[in-house]
């Protein structure tokens, strides 16, 4: 019961909230698309159900990615993913990437499209939700996991035009959430196993790492975007 109490316990929480409500944008979309062909009565119904499967299949596959990121190597690439996925965030948007999905208006196929849309967008969260749930010490992060995806559903599925509109207002908030999956990137890769016995683990080269991946981060976002300018 301790270990729910320690600091970095809720500093975990605090970074896989910011990731779902940063990342969960994409999932917002996904329900709005794939239930506004049901009727009104069952509009819902139906965003309650495709929420609640994606969530378990998420929590599932979460839970295979705590497991496999004791495999050597694997950080890396989890790392280099979420460097990637946070330059992404700070790159100008494409208009396009939603267009794919396809609504219905019957209830379970509604259902279905949520759940199978979401599990295909889901990796960038499942790897940043890992990458946190990683410093909060290894017998809670299950639990860890799982309370910080029931704290965000909420706010994905009623705040989420709320969030997108503090995110249009504040735009700070936006390059915050890329820099933090930036920082994650670099403290995964500091801890993966194949590289342990040649670097120091003290904090100083943990913080030191996570500083240079959110730097890192935030240097290729601006490029990008003064590029997209110039254009």
């Amino acid at each position: 019961m301790e270990e729910f109490l320690t600091a970095h316990f809720w500093v975990a929480v605090g970074q896989i909230i910011m990731i779902d409500i940063l990342l969960g944008g994409d999932n917002a979309v996904v329900i709005a698309l794939a239930c506004r062909q049901l009727p009104a009565h069952q509009r819902t119904k139906g965003i309650l159900w495709g929420t609640a499967g994606a969530i378990v299949l998420r929590v599932i596959l979460i839970a295979f990615a705590l497991t496999l990121l004791q495999v050597p190597f694997l950080k890396l690439v989890g790392a280099a993913l979420l460097l990637w996925i946070g330059v992404k965030l700070l790159a100008p948007p494409d208009d396009d990437e939603h267009s794919h999905i396809q609504g219905s208006d019957k209830l379970w196929g509604a259902v279905k499209t949520v759940i199978v849309a979401d599990l295909v967008m889901s990796v960038d969260n499942v790897i940043a939700i890992a990458g946190a749930a990683q410093g909060a010490g290894e017998q809670h992060q299950m639990a860890l996991v799982v309370f910080g995806l029931l704290v965000s559903i909420p706010i994905i599925v009623w705040g989420s035009q709320m969030v997108l509109k503090l995110m249009d207002r504040f735009p700070i908030i936006i390059t915050a959430g890329g820099m933090l999956l930036g920082w994650i990137a670099g403290t995964m890769a500091h801890t993966d196993p194949a590289i342990v016995g040649f670097l120091p683990q003290d904090k100083s080269w943990n913080y030191g790492l996570g500083l240079a991946g959110a730097l890192l981060v935030l240097a290729v976002g601006k490029v990008l975007n003064t590029r997209a300018a110039a254009k």
